[in-house]
This record gives structure tokens, sequence and C-alpha cells, in this order.
């Protein structure tokens, strides 16, 4: 029994005599463990965090295209008008309710000129108070150009973007808030282009051809005899 006491007293001994020897070295993993926490508490604080302006949103988000989630509220001709709804974690969420502040993101389908039919669209798709998701790829001014999706099913969503061009419901433009040179620029400037190939393949939206009627009664209507003679009419 003493035998066993004396072998624990000694390993606490040498324990000691270990911590003592190497006090640095816990004391920097000590101070990395709580520098580690502080960051991982920043970075769940700013993820938490509602955004009201799209220049409250840090720039980092922007420069790593973080994807946001959002209630749809209105939809305007300057774009969507969007209430962040942030993630939500237990007790930090409760103490940030308190200051943060109201109002609506500017969120523009990046890559994408809307047609007035496009328009009419997105009113007839999209509901109010319908969640989205809108993935962050520039900032300009006030607005944010975004790839936004929507769920169609439990494992389907829609990139509305590609979507409407499918349609015909638009053309495709720069994005802007990328560079022009980058990977990911490319890579959705492809995306946008095919779909916008298919619409003009099939003849959809915009790209609809007029009929054999309405062109020969344009280029009649365009002949220069035909307007001579209407001038001389109205003479």
């Amino acid at each position: 029994m003493a035998e066993g006491r004396s072998g624990a007293a000694e390993a606490l001994a040498r324990l000691s005599e270990w911590a003592d020897a190497h006090l640095g070295l816990l004391r920097s993993l000590s101070t990395g463990m709580a520098v580690a926490g502080v960051l991982v508490l920043a970075r769940s604080v700013r993820m938490t965090t509602k955004f009201s302006r799209a220049l409250d949103i840090p720039v980092e988000f922007v420069e790593k295209n973080v994807k946001l989630r959002g209630k749809l509220h209105r939809i305007t001709e300057e774009g969507l008008e969007v209430e962040h709804i942030p993630i939500s974690i237990p007790f930090i969420t409760a103490i940030q309710r308190k200051w943060q502040s109201k109002g609506l993101l500017l969120v523009r389908l990046a890559g994408v000129e809307l047609a007035p039919s496009g328009m009419d669209w997105l009113q007839q798709e999209l509901k109010p108070q319908q969640m989205i998701w809108f993935q962050l790829l520039g900032r300009e001014d006030l607005a944010l150009e975004c790839l936004v999706l929507v769920n169609k099913g439990r494992f389907l969503s829609v990139c509305l973007n590609e979507e409407i061009l499918r349609q015909g419901l638009g053309r495709t433009v720069r994005i802007k808030g990328l560079h022009h040179d980058s990977r990911l620029y490319w890579k959705l400037h492809k995306r946008f282009i095919r779909a916008e190939l298919k619409a003009l393949k099939k003849n959809k939206g915009i790209w609809q051809e007029e009929s054999y009627s309405e062109r020969i009664s344009d280029r009649i209507s365009n002949n220069k005899f035909v307007q001579t003679l209407k001038q001389f009419v109205s003479w």
C-alpha cells in the first residue's frame, strides 16, 4: 500500500517537474487557445450580424463570395429589396437583436440585363416574404451584385440569373464586381452565355422571331418609295 502511495507521489512529482520545465510552452498553448476562441467568437458575431446596408457587409465577405440568406420584400426596377436573415446562434443572437438596425439590402442579378418581360416574370415567380439566398459577387454604390438562388423542392435550387437568360427574358452583360481576368468571372460568364444561347436557339422571349407577315410589313413601311407616298398623301 505504501509502495502504491510512493509511486503515485513520485509520478506527481515528475509531472510537476515537467510542468515547471515547460511552463513557457503551457502558457503559449493557453494563450493560443484563448486567441482562437476570440477569433471564433468574432467570426460567429459577424456571421450572426444582421446587415441593413450594403456598406455594412465586411469587405472580406464580398471578396470571398459569401452566401447570405434573406427575405424578399419588394421587386423594383433597381433590383430586389431583401431583408437579411443572419445565422441564429443561442445567446449571441439574443444579445445582438437589441441593437441591430432595420433596413433592406438592394440585391441585383449580376451579369443580367432584365427585359421588361423579365420584370413581369420575377413578379410572378417570386412572392413577398419568400426566402432566397444571394451569393456576393460585388458591391457597387449601395447595391450588391449577386447570384440569386431560390429553393425549388427539398434538394433543388434554381439560379435566377441563369433562368432569366434561359427563358429569353434578359441579356448577358458584364458581371460587375468581379475582376475580368478572374477564374470565377469566366466560369459564371460561360454559364450565362450557354443559358442565353439556349433561349436564342429556341426563339424564346426577346429572341422570338417575328412572323413572315410582320417582316414583310416592316420592309414595306421602311421602303423609301412608300415613305415618299405617305408624305405626299399627308401633304
